[in-house]
């Protein structure tokens, strides 16, 4: 690891005017800094001046100079700043996400003693040393303080670990304090660990050891036991000065202690198991370093000197540019920055467990990182940031497969793992010889599911022959599907309920895993795919595009005529197309949406969506109908919020009548009508609008509810005059939606048997053709 100046963000002055405290946030985004005279100066990630505020005082009588600042620290979301006071106190400062947010105390905290130290380890509370001795925490969600531990000794420095579960604090008397809020399984002890030769002002707690300097000019690694095992004495030479302030890189794997004029950098050697010391970094005129901070991705060091400068250091073992496209920063044997060139988007890479990063990948359509350590594998997917470390040894001729957006996949003689991305562990291995992404399905959780939280399937090969779908959260072998041909093709649905599958003889087949049903549904299946976020399925069928708007009946399918293949299917902006290649130009069918989204999420029990969905639309007849729907089943599930949508009209309604006719308008009959639908008494709505000669309305309504049978019967026995158009609009309707069975249903009672006849073979049901055909002359 080596320093290189980058530039000076704020240039030193003449006389004294000490840096007294600078922290890094945790979306790398911000440096705050607080300068001599009390003010918080905030800079951007490039080092630019963005922002600044001015301290207050405890008790404003004292006036502003009473007290100096010993501790600045970010929030774990970035946006708050603590700041440690001498004059007894802590305040907290929300700065808000965005530059220039007006600068708010949220927090204050008072002591018996003045702040020395302050630290704020990710998601806990505020750790700070006083005067006194005490360690004391200060938790922002409770506003109260309290004592951690206490020592008689003045608290010189305090440290927390890469991981932010433990402490360290360095006391005046050469004591050195170890505290866990976790020990993470490591089963260190807790309290004095060591005794430092002189106060610890710099003290840093990195991966493997502790190192301790102070005013004799030596440093000192200890172990995670406590005892010294490395010295670094530098006491004889004239031109060294004391310790002043240590940190230790966010790796845990470098520390950068800062003297006068100088800045000392020591690597830890995971080999040797020691540490090392690369060329000094000696600054002429730099003065003493009063502070340091490490950036949280390891790739920047600020240093704060006594004169108010403050400098900006890159630090990094080696750059890498990878297929011109990606820059790779290793910022420690452990830790490497990808940067996106193009987009100037970065991802971290780091091995939780500090083993050395060998080499850096990225696969799959430059999307997702590979790298090897001497025992882990790490993969991380760049767009979502998901980054896994799982345990590996691999034999170097794994191959990768990257088609499914939520885990990897990695075939390896005979075997085949899947890693979860953002997970740190092997979600689960299958023996199988087939690794074709085609013939292989996994589902992790990819649809909200009524009652269902974990949902992990997975479907692949055992032979040619044999299908294997799993549970993966088990391990469990949930369904076998086995065929009398070649499988070139298979995918679960989302939800992991159904599998479709293809053989070479190009028939689709359709396996239902919870009532181990398999139907043949298509012959001469040239494409097929699953419509993302939802159970519906399109398919080829020589000339026709075939499209199952319900899975659960395989029977009905809505044909519709094309001259060319299918090549793609887009699902974007509320749209759903399918992209045939017509020769010279490719043209766009587009997909019912209504059918798709609402469905989908009815059957899912998605409620929430299909309101997100529904709101998107123009109130008409049939978009009514299906807030209907939702709120009757809404109303099942108790889900009252969703429900009063619907009522929330019905109760507009009755406060219009009630205005206009100064009665109740609850009696009215649009409003006993609509409450007795929300209820699904459809009967009853009937009634009541036929008690007042109300016919369209009733007729509507079943129409609405796609309850044509009822509605044709209230227009038959009113003889309605519209009754041949609406029987017309339903056999219409029927053929549109792909319901010939219904159709000939509807022909079969009305008396025309050759059209249902007709109907009955175009829907694939010769045997019922066959059987009216026999019983009529």
């Amino acid at each position: 690891m080596q320093l290189k100046h980058m530039k000076t963000l704020l240039p030193p002055l003449d006389g004294a005017a000490k840096i007294c405290a600078i922290a890094h946030s945790p979306n790398n985004q911000k440096i705050a800094v607080c300068t001599s005279d009390r003010v918080v100066i905030l800079f951007d990630e490039q080092g630019e001046k963005r922002d600044k505020f001015s301290l207050k005082p405890a008790d404003a009588k004292y006036g502003k100079k009473s007290y100096t600042v010993k501790g600045l620290a970010f929030s774990s979301d970035s946006t708050k700043i603590a700041v440690g006071q001498t004059d007894n106190i802590i305040y907290v400062y929300k700065i808000g996400d965005d530059w220039g947010e007006k600068k708010v105390i949220c927090n204050k905290f008072v002591q018996n003693s003045a702040v020395t130290c302050l630290i704020w380890p990710p998601d806990q509370a505020i750790i700070y040393g006083l005067a006194d001795g005490k360690v004391r925490s200060a938790n922002t969600r409770t506003n109260k303080s309290a004592t951690v531990y206490s020592t008689e000794s003045y608290v010189v420095s305090l440290a927390a670990s890469p991981s932010g579960k433990g402490i360290l604090s360095g006391h005046a008397d050469g004591s050195i304090i170890r505290y866990f809020f976790d020990d993470e399984g490591s089963g260190d002890s807790q309290g004095k660990i060591a005794t430092h030769s002189c106060p610890p002002y710099a003290l840093a707690f990195s991966q493997n050891a502790i190192v301790a300097a102070g005013c004799d000019k030596r440093i000192t690694a200890y172990g995670r036991d406590g005892r010294s095992f490395q010295h670094f004495d530098y006491s004889r030479e004239d031109n060294e000065h004391e310790f002043t302030v240590a940190v230790c890189s966010p790796s845990g794997q470098n520390v950068v202690i800062g003297s006068f004029d100088k800045l000392r950098v020591l690597n830890w050697s995971p080999r040797r198991q020691m540490w090392e010391e690369p060329k000094l970094k000696e600054i002429p005129n730099l003065y003493t370093v009063t502070a340091l901070s490490w950036k949280k991705d390891g790739s920047r060091v600020v240093a704060g000197t006594l004169c108010g400068g403050l400098e900006l250091f890159d630090c990094c073992l080696k750059r890498t540019l990878y297929k011109n496209k990606f820059e790779i920063t290793y910022v420690g044997t452990s830790q490497a920055i990808v940067r996106n060139l193009a987009t100037n988007t970065k991802v971290m890479l780091k091995s939780h467990y500090g083993y050395e990063i060998d080499e850096v990948r990225i696969m799959g359509r430059d999307r997702y990182l590979v790298a090897h350590t001497s025992d882990t594998l790490l993969l991380g997917d760049m767009l979502t940031s998901r980054l896994s470390e799982v345990p590996w040894q691999g034999s170097g001729s794994e191959k990768y497969y990257f088609d499914n957006e939520n885990v990897c996949m990695i075939f390896n003689a005979g075997e085949l793992a899947l890693i979860e991305y953002g997970q740190n562990e092997v979600l689960g291995c299958v023996r199988t010889e087939f690794m074709n992404p085609h013939l292989i399905s996994v589902r992790l959780n990819e649809r909200k599911q009524k009652g269902i939280q974990e949902n992990k399937k997975m479907a692949y090969l055992i032979d040619l022959k044999t299908v294997a779908i799993i549970d993966i959260l088990t391990g469990l072998n949930i369904a076998q599907v086995s065929h009398d041909n070649r499988i070139d093709w298979l995918e679960l649905n989302e939800t992991g309920h159904k599998l479709l599958y293809r053989d070479n003889k190009l028939k689709l087949h359709l396996y239902d895993i919870d009532t181990q049903q398999k139907s043949s549904i298509l012959n001469y299946c040239s494409y097929v795919q699953w419509v993302p976020g939802s159970d519906v399925v399109v398919a080829q069928n020589r000339g026709n595009l075939c499209v199952w708007y319900n899975i659960e009946a395989p029977e009905r399918v809505t044909m519709v005529p094309i001259k060319g293949d299918i090549i793609d299917l887009e699902r974007k902006d509320g749209r759903t197309e399918v992209l045939v290649n017509e020769g010279v130009s490719s043209v766009a069918y587009t997909l019912d949406e209504g059918l798709i989204e609402f469905g989908t999420a009815i059957d899912d029990g998605d409620y929430a969506r299909a309101v997100a969905f529904l709101e998107t639309l123009e109130m008409t007849a049939e978009t009514e109908a299906m807030w209907k729907t939702l709120s009757k089943m809404a109303l099942e599930e108790k889900q009252l919020h969703i429900a009063e949508r619907y009522l929330k009209e019905t109760l507009r309604i009755a406060e219009e009548v009630s205005k206009q006719t100064g009665g109740d308008g609850f009696q009215h009959y649009k409003v006993r009508a609509r409450l007795a639908i929300s209820d699904r008494k459809f009967k009853e709505a009937e009634s009541i609008y036929l008690e007042g000669n109300h016919v369209n309305e009733a007729i509507e309504m079943y129409q609405e509810m796609h309850m044509w049978d009822d509605a044709i019967q209230v227009a038959d026995a009113k003889s309605h005059p519209e009754l041949e158009t609406l029987k017309k609009n339903y056999n219409q309707w029927l053929m549109e939606t792909g319901q010939e069975e219904a159709a000939a249903e509807l022909k079969e009672r009305e008396g025309d048997y050759m059209a249902a006849i007709n109907l009955y073979m175009k829907a694939g049901l010769p045997a019922r053709a066959a059987r009216l055909a026999a019983s009529r002359e």
